[in-house]
C-alpha cells in the first residue's frame, strides 16, 4: 500500500516551494499519494503549522519540519 504524504505549505514560501519540488522528485521514483494544503487563511492550520512551515507528515506522523531532505524521505517511503 502506498504511503500518504500531506505536506502543509503556505503562500511566499520558499521553503515550501522547496519541499513541493523534493517531493516531485521522489514520486519520480516511489509511489506515495500526496496531498498539498495551503494553510493561509485555516486558523486551526495557522496555529498549528505557521511557525514551522513546511511540515510534511507522512502516513500520520510528522516527518519534517523547515526542510525535507531527499535521502530521509526516500527512507521514510521505504518503510526504514
Amino acid at each position: 500500500m502506498a504511503s500518504r504524504v500531506v505536506v502543509y505549505v503556505a503562500e511566499n514560501c520558499t521553503l515550501c516551494e522547496e519541499a513541493i519540488r523534493v517531493m516531485g522528485e521522489a514520486r519520480a521514483e516511489l509511489e506515495f499519494e500526496l496531498d498539498v494544503v495551503d494553510i493561509d487563511g485555516d486558523d486551526l492550520l495557522e496555529r498549528r503549522y505557521r511557525a514551522l512551515l513546511p511540515v510534511v507528515e507522512i502516513d500520520g506522523r510528522e516527518a519534517f519540519v523547515f526542510e525535507v531532505d531527499p535521502d530521509a524521505l526516500r527512507e521514510w517511503l521505504a518503510g526504514g
